[in-house]
Formats: structure tokens, sequence, C-alpha cells
């Protein structure tokens, strides 16, 4: 998609991190804005600024593991805008170790993470197919390409959504379509996604006062703190769109050893190692 002034954009987790930066970086560009996520007061903000910057720019708040609250928020979309043309399947929370994270955690983080993009995809999709026009893009994770201690069900969340955008990216090859998709797969963003259980269901929410999760969470901070800006990301994500791109790798060199590690261990090689300078850093550092 090489003109986007004046096309219509849907970003969930659109109110912080990688979703807000990404609004920021279209409404440069005169895209319309639908900025979904379920923190009411940090989105009203979020609006507020963008609007007072003079982008056309409307929020709602919506939990993307609900299908009925994705399904509203294609409905405002198209009640305020007439048509979406890019959905940003974005929203993600973090969570615990396979060992320590009990059935609740698993899942609320399998919940928003995988099934908040099958919403988006199955909402959303069949409106791209029937203008036949669009691009959809989903948040994955360089933790969706190699699992990593201490991130279980995030890695599984992550995982599930690279395989779902590959089958999706091939589903629509067979098309006579106009339509693509993208999945994204950073490593540590300067994002809040290790203060993720600012926003866990309350029937769950004493496991983020355990000992484990508290450490976790605390290296978490750590790292994330460490890696690039979300600007660095939302260009990426820009280029994506208007190259037709599938990957998204703001660090293409830990998703590549990332890959060829987990080849060379399959054929039995050493166990993969984490290469945490270029997890933060990027390639821009190498």
């Amino acid at each position: 998609m090489k003109e986007l002034s004046g096309k219509t954009a849907v970003i969930t987790g659109g109110a912080s991190g990688i979703g807000r930066a990404t609004a920021e970086r279209l409404a440069r560009e005169g895209v319309n804005l639908v900025l979904a996520d379920i923190e009411a007061p940090v989105l009203d903000e979020t609006v507020a600024q963008l609007a007072a910057g003079g982008a056309q720019v409307t929020g709602v708040v919506t939990d993307v593991s609900k299908l009925d609250e994705v399904e509203a928020l294609r409905d405002a979309a198209l009640a305020r805008f007439g048509a979406v043309h890019l959905v940003f399947n974005n929203a993600g929370v973090s969570g615990g170790s396979v060992l320590g994270s009990p059935p609740g955690v698993w899942d609320w983080v399998m919940g928003v993470n995988f099934s908040g993009v099958v919403n988006g995809v199955s909402t959303f999709m069949p409106l791209l197919l029937e203008q036949n026009e669009g691009h959809l893009i989903n948040t994955a994770s360089a933790a969706g390409l190699g699992g990593v201690p201490g991130m279980g069900p995030y890695c599984a969340s992550k995982f599930a959504v690279v395989g779902l955008s590959e089958s999706l990216y091939h589903e629509l090859s067979l098309k006579d379509t106009a339509v693509h998709c993208s999945v994204l797969c950073p490593g540590f963003v300067k994002t809040r996604i290790y203060d993720s259980e600012r926003n866990i269901p309350a029937d769950i929410s004493e496991w983020a006062n355990d000992m484990e999760a508290q450490f976790l969470g605390g290296v978490a901070k750590e790292v994330v703190s460490a890696g690039i800006d979300v600007d660095i990301v939302a260009d990426a994500v820009y280029d994506a769109i208007v190259n037709e791109s599938f990957w998204i790798l703001t660090h293409k060199r830990l998703a590549l050893s990332t890959m060829r590690q987990r080849i060379e261990w399959m054929e039995g090689g050493d166990l993969p190692r984490i290469d945490l300078h270029a997890a933060t850093k990027g390639d821009e550092s190498s």
C-alpha cells in the first residue's frame, strides 16, 4: 500500500508502547486512527494528544480477548470513518515461567496475545477482502522464534501468532487479492510490557505478588529498558506496509541467529545461546 493518506487504521494496544508509536507515525502520513486499549485513562490521554496535533482519531476501550468487544471496535471504526484499511493486532501482555505460571495466567496471556489476534483477524479480514484493499499486521516477538526461560506463556502465545500469520500469508497468496499481512517480531523494545500485571484479572492478581513473578518482572524491566526505542519499530512497520513485506524484523541479526541455532540444535548441535546484547540493542549496534 503506497498511499496511506486518508486511509483508516485500527490499532489495538494503541495507547502506549509500539501501538502508540505506530499511531504517531501514521498520523504524520494523514492516516485516520482508531485506537483500542483496555486502559481508559491512558487511551483518553493518547487520543487527546494526537487530536491536538491534528490527527483524525477516536478511541475505543477494548478487551481484545473478547470477540464481541473486537466486533464493537470494528463497528465504531466504520461508524466514524466508513472503512478500515490497516489493522494492527498489537495488544499484548507478558507472563511467567512454564513451571511457575498457574492455569489462570496461561489463560490470560493466551487470551490477549493469541485469541486477541484471532479475534482481530476473523473480525477485520472479511472487510479487507471484500474491499480488496488492506494490510493486517500481527505483533509477535523474537520470543516467537525461539523459547526463552522464564517466559513460557509469552513464548507460546507468540509462537502461535507467528504460525497463524504464516498460514494467513500463504492463504492470501493463493487468492487473487490486494490484501496483505505482516508479522512483527522485535527483540526487546522500550515499552511497559514488563508491567503487564497492572491489567491482570482480579481472580489471578495474587500471582503477581509471587516471589518468582516479582523476580522475573524485575529482570524483564531491566532488559526491556535497555531495548530499542519504539520509534524504530514504528518506522519498520511503516516500511513493511509500503513495501508489502511479511517479516518485520527490527532485530534481524537476533532473529536469524535464533533460527539457525534452532536448526543446529535439531540436528544434534548445542543448546541455543541467548544473546542479550542482540536482543536489546538490535542491529544498529552490531
